[in-house]
């Protein structure tokens, strides 16, 4: 550990990254120097299965001032964000991906908004011309549906990528949840934050980590984990096609009473039946998502076990399999 912390602290998630990662640490460690002040990179392997972890073990014997976690098998991005931040010690954060799509040559802007006194510096995106139409489309739909439904307004067209001051990872580290949606973790700390504008490049090298399914994922995860108005839209629509129900049923005692006979028609009767079945899943495919969510957090386990820290050249002294909650 640091006797004083950095100035700032670099912290890049890593899956299967071996072809991107030498340009990458050469342009972290660009702008690091240029600040001219204290600095540690933070590099979480998630479980590669590639030549990633020998990388960065080469990497981590050349520079004291590298940090490489690795996990104990792959926990997923945003688990691996918030593994990193358990080893972060700087008094800022810059939370980046390791594929180059965001630029950490945006850090000396971000630091100056960040001294003009925001606590969260957060990359907007301006353009993101390295990824395809449809991933455009789809995420633009995403954060503008995701908006409607957080209490808490989480920024249009940003990621993960943004700088953090030391009292917002502190109590980030204090939240306890499993399914963690980082961007609306940090957006409910509140504080002053502040959007920098960027235009989003392609990768640099290897292929997307987050395919079409894994977008729905983390999709599905940030608006369980960020808004309990779906709960809400469930019990508005029972309460919706109840009320058509008893409209119905109305019509058709009138019809008993005052006609003397039955509504006629099967077909009707079964797109009735299909309609309320349909719903009836719906709102219960809603529930057991919370519940689903709750049953793993009532069983408490550690959100990522840590193989190993590597650090000044060597592992840090822990022992295989150590296992973090919170701190």
């Amino acid at each position: 550990m640091y006797t004083t912390r950095p100035y700032v602290s670099f912290l890049l998630p890593c899956y299967n990254e071996s072809q991107v990662l030498s340009e990458t640490y050469r342009r972290v460690k660009a702008v690091a120097d240029s600040l001219g002040k204290t600095y540690e990179i933070v590099f979480v392997n998630d479980g590669s299965t590639d030549a990633t972890l020998g990388c960065l073990l080469e990497l981590s014997r050349r520079d004291p001032s590298l940090t490489v976690v690795d996990l104990s098998r792959n926990h997923g991005h945003q688990l691996a964000l918030s593994a990193g931040l358990h080893y972060c010690d700087g008094e800022r954060v810059l939370i980046m991906d390791a594929d180059l799509q965001d630029p950490p040559e945006l850090l000396p802007g971000m630091l100056a908004l960040m001294d003009e006194g925001a606590d969260v510096v957060y990359a907007q995106r301006r353009s993101r011309p390295g990824d395809s139409i449809p991933k455009r489309i789809a995420c633009s739909l995403f954060y503008r549906f995701l908006g409607k439904l957080t209490e808490v307004p989480i920024p249009v067209d940003t990621g993960d990528f943004r700088l953090i001051s030391r009292r917002v990872v502190e109590i980030i580290l204090q939240m306890p949840e499993r399914h963690r949606f980082i961007r609306g973790m940090v957006s409910w700390v509140g504080f002053r934050q502040t959007p920098i504008l960027y235009d989003r490049d392609g990768r640099f090298a290897g292929t997307t980590k987050y395919p079409f399914w894994r977008l729905m994922k983390l999709a599905l995860d940030g608006i369980v984990a960020s808004s309990v108005r779906p709960l809400a839209l469930a019990s508005w629509a029972g309460l919706v096609f109840a009320s058509c129900s008893l409209a119905l049923l109305v019509y058709i005692l009138w019809s008993w009473f005052f006609v003397g006979k039955t509504p006629q028609g099967w077909a009707s009767l079964m797109m009735v039946v299909t309609i309320m079945g349909s719903i009836q899943l719906f709102v219960l495919g809603i529930i057991g998502q919370y519940l689903g969510r709750m049953h793993e957090q009532v069983r408490a386990r550690p959100i990522f076990i840590v193989r190993d820290v590597f650090r000044q050249g060597g592992r840090r002294g822990l022992g295989d399999g150590e296992v973090t909650r919170c701190r």
